[in-house]
């Protein structure tokens, strides 16, 4: 009988465990952490400690070790990861997704979509970053509602949907980032725990997760929210931002939005557009004022988005709430300029009042206050976006950080606009509508993934 007993038991315990399983195999979800050790996962990079502590894998920070990455030993393309999280308030960490290590780049460095964990006040909890590669490119600065959703001190539930290109991030149920991406389509996962050089303080610091679980089949995306999407992918417009009521102004292959200013059709000298981007060529010096405008007026509510790139030394402009009433003797347009501007190799840096012709200011009137990583290096694409709302506020940002904001019609624009170069234009800047211009001002300089959402 007690062998009975003994064997009947056995008997519910395998069903039990396989009911389990097939539970767990009906609604797709499967654990990437046993809750006992650290099987099917492998540490590079740094040498922090990783270790399981009452059903957690748990990072301690070490002084004087690079960033360190507990790692799947399996590649995820497309999936949907769950987990919870608690960080002490000195440490910076994050889970990595679409990630690799290979010999050939930076010798095994670790690179890819990392999902930040912030308990600082900066509070980028949920943002995206791209460890040692592209640097931020969803800052939660872009997602004020969303920089509130993390707690200190306390577990956070992490949910991170990679489908397709699309990757979406939610901080206790609330949607923090949204990014369009095809850099990496697949790659390991990994937890981050970030280096802290030789601060003592610091040290013995800890991240523990814990019910860390992966879903690969039957994908079903959250439902749509509001935040921002920011789009990566060169001169593409998703599903998603058509419903938004963000257009294309240029697809990579035609400029049919785009005249030559004070012409009809596209300009013949110097300008370029049907190899992914619009180029205006370096001039001998004989031309300059070949500005590239839209054939539509825009105004007085909208957000405009586009990419810029540098050549070494470069001047250029954005300009928008363009009027053709004003006569600038043949020169360029005349409006409000979002400054395009090799700020260590051109003059005009260090000309105007107090850096207000560095670039993304507002040309010659407001100075841009950007971060020191906020510019890309010569060669390499920068975001810029031109935001007017119903209020008159206009703001500018580059890459996603907002460099510059004023109320166009207030007093303190008025009187800064008469201590600039405009200040002879009676009006400059509040014009209802106004056409956007690319400014020809003698440099090689391209522009491309150029869009606008027009408000109401």
């Amino acid at each position: 009988m007690k062998r009975f007993k003994i064997y009947a038991a056995s008997l519910l315990l395998t069903l039990s465990v396989s009911l389990t399983h097939a539970q767990k195999s009906k609604d797709g979800w499967q654990p990437l952490f046993n809750g006992k050790d650290l099987s099917g996962w492998k540490q590079l990079n740094g040498k922090a400690k990783y270790e399981v502590k009452d059903g957690a894998i748990v990072g301690t920070s070490v002084m004087d070790t690079p960033n360190s990455f507990l790692t799947t030993e399996k590649d995820y393309g497309d999936f949907i990861l769950e987990c919870e999280l608690k960080v002490d308030n000195k440490l910076n960490s994050g889970i990595q997704i679409r990630s690799l290590s290979k010999p050939d780049y930076m010798n095994n460095r670790v690179h890819g979509i990392q999902v930040e964990i912030d308990p600082s006040d900066r509070a980028y909890s949920g943002g995206i970053y791209d460890e040692a590669r592209r640097g931020w490119l969803y800052p939660m600065d872009i997602n004020p509602a969303g920089k509130k959703a993390f707690k200190k001190d306390a577990w956070n539930k992490y949910r991170i949907e990679a489908i397709g290109n699309t990757i979406r991030t939610f901080v206790n149920d609330v949607p923090t980032a949204y990014l369009v991406d095809d850099m990496t389509p697949s790659g390991f996962i990994c937890l981050q725990v970030h280096s802290i050089g030789k601060d003592q303080s610091r040290e013995g610091t800890q991240v523990s997760w814990k019910n860390i679980r992966i879903k690969t089949t039957n994908l079903k995306p959250s439902p749509a929210t509001d935040i921002r999407i920011v789009n990566m992918i060169p001169n593409s417009i998703t599903d998603a931002e058509k419903k938004e009521g963000w257009k294309q102004l240029y697809d990579g292959k035609t400029a049919g939005q785009w005249r030559a200013y004070g012409g009809t059709d596209f300009p013949t000298k110097r300008w370029s557009y049907d190899q992914g981007a619009i180029t205006i060529a370096k001039s001998d010096g004989s031309e300059t004022g070949n500005d590239l405008v839209t054939k539509q007026l825009f105004g007085p509510v909208f957000e405009f988005q586009f990419e810029f790139k540098l050549t070494e030394g470069a001047n250029s402009g954005v300009k928008y709430f363009v009027d053709q009433k004003f006569n600038a003797n043949g020169k360029s347009g005349i409006g409000c300029e979002f400054q395009v501007l090799d700020d260590a190799k051109h003059p005009d840096a260090k000309m105007g009042k107090n850096g207000n012709r560095t670039i993304a200011s507002l040309y010659d009137v407001i100075t841009s206050e950007k971060p020191a990583n906020a510019i890309k290096k010569i060669g390499e694409w920068n975001q810029g976006r031109i935001v007017v709302l119903k209020d008159g506020t206009v703001q500018h940002f580059l890459n996603n950080y907002k460099v510059v904001e004023y109320v166009r019609g207030s007093q303190s624009f008025k009187d800064l606009v008469a201590g600039s170069k405009f200040k002879s234009f009676d009006g400059f800047g509040l014009s209802e509508k106004g056409y956007l211009l690319l400014q020809d001002h003698g440099d090689n300089v391209s522009f491309r993934s150029l869009k606008i959402k027009e408000g109401k």
